[in-house]
């Protein structure tokens, strides 16, 4: 048999080197729709390969048949050259391949080595298997830059040090091939600098790393090719050096993309959401807020900047009527909201306040519901959705749901489809589809953009500015400061549950934000 190669441009007389990934001719249908047509991409060894694209591109699904989730309609996989059936994740890991899943897969419960070893025990006994564990992970934690407590109860852990479990899992496992499913979309940016660094040194010793994101910057700052995948295709594989955000953007989407929000200047007017002196514990009795005060009014976008933990969740749960606070007042043009237990999500709608959770799985959205369920959830009392004896008028509902579908550009358009069978960026416009088109005065968005293409970026920004313009009052939490910046016509910082400062997006830049999540003064510290 002969073994395809490639020299990745190597000038010497060494053998060349085959790439550690060939998939060739690659396809994969789901009943009508094709998710994967005939592919063909290289991945060079001790690379790392970015893949971009838009949600429902079909990155994902490429992915999970190189794992062996799924398993291709037509194609060939070769491993180092070699032609390698993965029909399971199991032969995969077999053939050094390991993957980080954008949802993690671990058992909170655990401890970190229990994590570890779940599934690669070297027995019956699980002491023996502990024992080693807790050896190569000290191991790898001094090569690699994952430093992590093996003793750590895994749901205790933030959401960085969770995904470096999930890193540790497939190291200890020997993969040679990491893939990386959207590993930065619940990172702080701090903490994806740390992962930057990770990636880095995993490289250094040999490692080939498969990045899938759709945040540019990622992408020009740590991968050395990068492949773009549109509507089931690969458009194209080009070094990245040797291109940029914007033509990225472009192949990614299939036509021009504005990278850069455009907005004009506020309008402010009458105060519509004002908060005073609000502090709230939480069910252990730990202070999540602190005394905060501040004023929204129409016509204006605030940004809460903060690294995430720091109360910003906390705040909008009290605004959006999830979570009671412990004292303070919030008024809502003027008048007094509940912030007791007693209150609830619906009575805000009441009151005018819309809330885009930060979580659009566990908040926003019922998984497992049609798509003109969840575009009505929460409005569904509404006398236009009323039939007859108060039952619900499903014609009316479908009709208003494939409204949404059209003016949100929501992707598939039938309105019967599950919510789980949707993208995140579509899944995401779901959720502002419903809360914007119920004309709130106060919008409350978390995390609008999170695990969202670049395509989508562009459309929910806008959708977010068209309201501001429209003169609604819009409180957005964002982790991340591009955001922030760009959005924002006034900027307040969150640390450990008090306003650390505020900041006009002109006069502030993201050095002076990141010291102020840091909770230090930027004054000071010059």
């Amino acid at each position: 048999m002969t073994v395809e190669t490639q020299t990745q441009g190597r000038s010497d007389s060494a053998a060349p080197v085959a790439p550690a990934i060939e998939l060739i001719g690659v396809s994969k249908s789901f009943g009508p729709v094709q998710a994967n047509k005939d592919i063909s991409m290289t991945v060079a060894k001790g690379a790392i390969h970015g893949i971009v694209g838009e949600n429902g591109a079909g990155k994902s699904t490429l992915m999970s048949i190189l794992y062996g989730f799924y398993k291709a309609d037509a194609g060939e996989i070769k491993i180092n050259g070699v032609k390698t059936e993965i029909n399971d994740s199991h032969a995969a890991i077999a053939a050094g391949i390991g993957m980080v899943h954008q949802h993690f897969m671990l058992v909170e419960p655990f401890t970190v080595l229990e994590n570890v070893i779940m599934g690669a025990e070297d027995g019956p006994l699980l002491r023996p298997s502990l024992a080693k564990a807790r050896k190569v992970l000290t191991q790898l934690a001094s090569e690699y830059e994952l430093d992590v407590d093996p003793d750590a109860i895994v749901g205790d852990l933030s959401v960085g040090f969770q995904q470096r479990v999930e890193i540790l899992k497939a190291l200890y496992r020997e993969a040679d091939i990491l893939i990386l499913d959207e590993p930065t979309g619940v990172l702080t940016p701090a903490e994806a600098d740390h992962l930057f660094r990770i990636l880095e040194n995993l490289k250094a010793q040999g490692k080939t790393i498969v990045l899938i994101t759709h945040k540019l910057r990622e992408i020009m700052a740590v991968t050395d090719t990068v492949s773009v995948m549109r509507r089931g295709q690969m458009t194209a594989t080009v070094p990245t050096s040797e291109t940029s955000p914007s033509q990225l953007a472009d192949l990614m989407v299939g036509r021009h993309v504005l990278l850069e929000v455009e907005k004009g200047e506020p309008n402010p007017g009458e105060v519509f959401l004002e908060v005073k002196n609000l502090s709230a514990t939480d069910f252990q009795g730990v202070e999540k807020l602190k005394d905060i005060s501040f004023s929204l009014r129409a016509g204006e976008i605030l940004g809460v900047a903060g690294v995430a933990g720091n109360g910003q969740s906390d705040l909008l749960e009290i605004l959006g009527g999830i979570s009671p606070a412990r004292s303070g007042e919030v008024l809502v043009k003027g008048e007094s909201i509940d912030l007791s237990k007693k209150a609830s999500a619906a009575m805000r709608r009441e009151r005018g306040i819309g809330h885009v959770p930060e979580d659009r799985h566990q908040r926003g959205l019922v998984m497992p519901f049609q798509t003109w369920e969840n575009t009505a959830f929460g409005y569904h009392n509404k006398p236009e959705f009323s039939g007859p004896m108060g039952l619900a008028n499903q014609k009316a509902m479908l009709a208003d749901a494939k409204e949404k579908i059209e003016k949100f550009d929501i992707r598939p358009t039938s309105p019967y489809l599950p919510a789980s069978s949707y993208s995140g960026g579509n899944q995401q416009k779901i959720v502002i589809a419903r809360e914007i088109e119920n004309n709130p005065d106060v919008l409350l968005v978390g995390q609008p953009t999170r695990g969202v293409d670049i395509g989508a970026i562009e459309f929910i920004h806008k959708q977010i500015i068209a309201l501001r313009d429209a003169g609604k009052a819009v409180l957005l939490v964002s982790v991340e400061l591009e955001e922030i910046l760009a959005l924002s016509d006034r900027i307040i910082v969150m640390f450990d549950g008090v306003i650390q400062g505020e900041r006009t997006p002109e006069n502030t830049n993201e050095q002076e934000l990141g010291m102020l999540m840091a909770g230090m003064n930027p004054e000071v510290a010059s």
